[in-house]
């Protein structure tokens, strides 16, 4: 696939010191001449879209002011019973016989965010079907998928402080970076969540631990490409360097390190609890009906239960 070395890191401490190291780029413009963007999985370079994920340094920093009054602390933790809500809401409309990953896990957190963007909540479905053409024959139905992203941009009435300059077209691809990152990490979690607690149960913020350190969403960080020669453990690795962090073998660090840590990890661990609260509330004697596959389109994209088939009462 890479007619390029490439390197990946799987100790911890090397991990930390490479997500701190401003000479670990993350523009995909630096990606070494000739990889193919789409099955390497880069996004636009940080000159075609301005990004979270794909600028750094004080343009990152200002673009990140930008989700700072959605995502604080103060507001996460302030919203958590209405995340509760929303759980339990959607969990007691479930039939009593149902596969919980063909529909809630996508539905729970595309509510949520949907909800703090001021989406309205009849566009949850859009936000559903947008989000899974954007895995279907990739990369054929992502002009679909982005249009449908548009369209609930178009609505979203939270703010968002964008810097000086920035088009609307970045504000869109913002808000679609929030929809699209937002559901996919809770949604595979979620899933693997739920099958953990219906199997022995525990405590809500044990088991969304737990389940995210042995199955991270993603597998793998976005690609970092070295700015200058850089030595790592003894090695030096060239300018130009792709560098990926196996978060499989760092799972403490599965929202990432340092300036580029997610800005939706509260948000994200706060979700899991509040579900894993809501469904021993609403569905105490649930229980699995089928054994349990999953499975990983591969890339950055960690497991997903292929299904969840329960019986709830």
């Amino acid at each position: 696939m890479y007619d390029h070395p490439v390197w990946v890191v799987t100790d911890a401490d090397l991990a930390s010191a490479v997500l701190t190291d401003g000479r670990f780029a993350k523009d995909p413009a630096l990606a070494p001449a000739g990889w193919n963007a789409h099955t390497a999985g880069l996004e636009p370079t940080a000159a075609e879209q301005m990004s979270v994920t794909t600028l750094d340094g004080e343009p990152h920093a200002r673009l990140r002011k930008a989700f700072a009054p959605l995502f604080s602390a103060a507001r996460m933790r302030a919203y958590y019973p209405r995340m509760r809500a929303i759980a339990e809401e959607l969990l007691r409309a479930l039939p009593e016989e149902a596969d919980l990953v063909e529909d809630f896990t996508t539905r729970y957190p595309l509510t949520v965010l949907c909800e703090l963007l001021g989406i309205p909540a009849h566009e949850v479905d859009l936000a559903m079907d947008a989000c899974r053409l954007m895995h279907v024959d990739y990369p054929a139905h992502v002009p679909a998928a982005m249009g449908g992203f548009a369209r609930l941009a178009s609505q979203a009435t939270a703010e968002l402080r964008m810097p000086d300059g920035s088009t609307e077209q970045d504000l869109h691809y913002q808000i679609f970076t929030i929809l699209f990152a937002g559901q996919l990490t809770t949604d595979l979690a979620a899933g693997f969540l739920l099958a953990r607690l219906i199997d022995r149960g525990g405590t809500p913020d044990d088991l969304v631990r737990e389940t995210l350190r042995e199955h991270p969403p993603a597998p793998f960080t976005l690609w970092r490409f070295t700015t200058t020669a850089v030595q790592v453990a003894g090695t030096e690795l060239p300018e130009g360097s792709p560098v990926l962090v196996d978060l499989t073998r760092v799972p403490d660090l599965v929202f990432g390190h340092g300036p580029h840590f997610c800005i939706g990890a509260q948000l994200a661990q706060l979700e899991l609890e509040a579900l894993a609260e809501a469904f021993q509330e609403v569905w105490p004697d649930a229980r699995v009906t089928a054994p349990l596959t999953h499975s990983s389109p591969g890339g950055i994209m960690g497991s997903r239960l292929d299904a969840l088939p329960v019986r709830l009462a």
